[in-house]
């Protein structure tokens, strides 16, 4: 898988206003128990000469059902992960051995009821909840979880 190039990625780290962050649950991805798992925050892929901004927040629109939020905050560098060898069959990984991505913090400016997993016609989740940003590593998958570790240091100050 090594000589194939990541897909560039933007991912949401979006905030409510008790400093909590949304995750959300993969409908399509087992855990250890064999039922749906693998909670995650927004991510998704960019288009050729997106804006990484519009990105983002095309991605929250497409996976949750609003765009209602504002960037607060960026992280400085490209993060990136490899797709693990029990995920070589997505259609995803024939191409790409990994994704790099852009973070993002969001402060979210809707309400709850604005969030709609069910806007997608093939939802990705199949359910959400708030959580603390410093909980994000032990939800995260495993091949995700260094990133998660990352984005909760780097976002810290924002979780007060």
């Amino acid at each position: 898988m090594t000589d194939k190039p990541y897909r560039d990625n933007v991912g949401a780290v979006l905030f409510n206003e008790a400093g909590l962050v949304l995750v959300a649950r993969r409908a399509d991805m087992p855990n250890a128990e064999g039922a749906a798992g693998g909670w995650q925050l927004p991510q998704g892929g960019v288009d050729p000469g997106e804006d990484l901004r519009a990105a983002v927040i095309r991605e929250l629109a497409e996976e949750i059902g609003t765009d209602r939020a504002e960037i607060i905050a960026e992280h400085p560098d490209w993060l990136s992960y490899d797709f693990p060898p029990e995920l070589s069959g997505m259609r995803i990984a024939r191409n790409y051995r990994g994704q790099r991505q852009r973070w993002f913090a969001l402060r979210f400016t809707g309400t709850d009821s604005d969030i709609r997993l069910d806007a997608d016609p093939h939802p990705e989740f199949d359910a959400w909840r708030w959580a603390r940003l410093d909980e994000l590593p032990g939800l995260a998958v495993h091949f995700k979880r260094p990133i998660y570790v990352e984005l909760a240091r780097a976002f810290a100050h924002l979780a007060r």
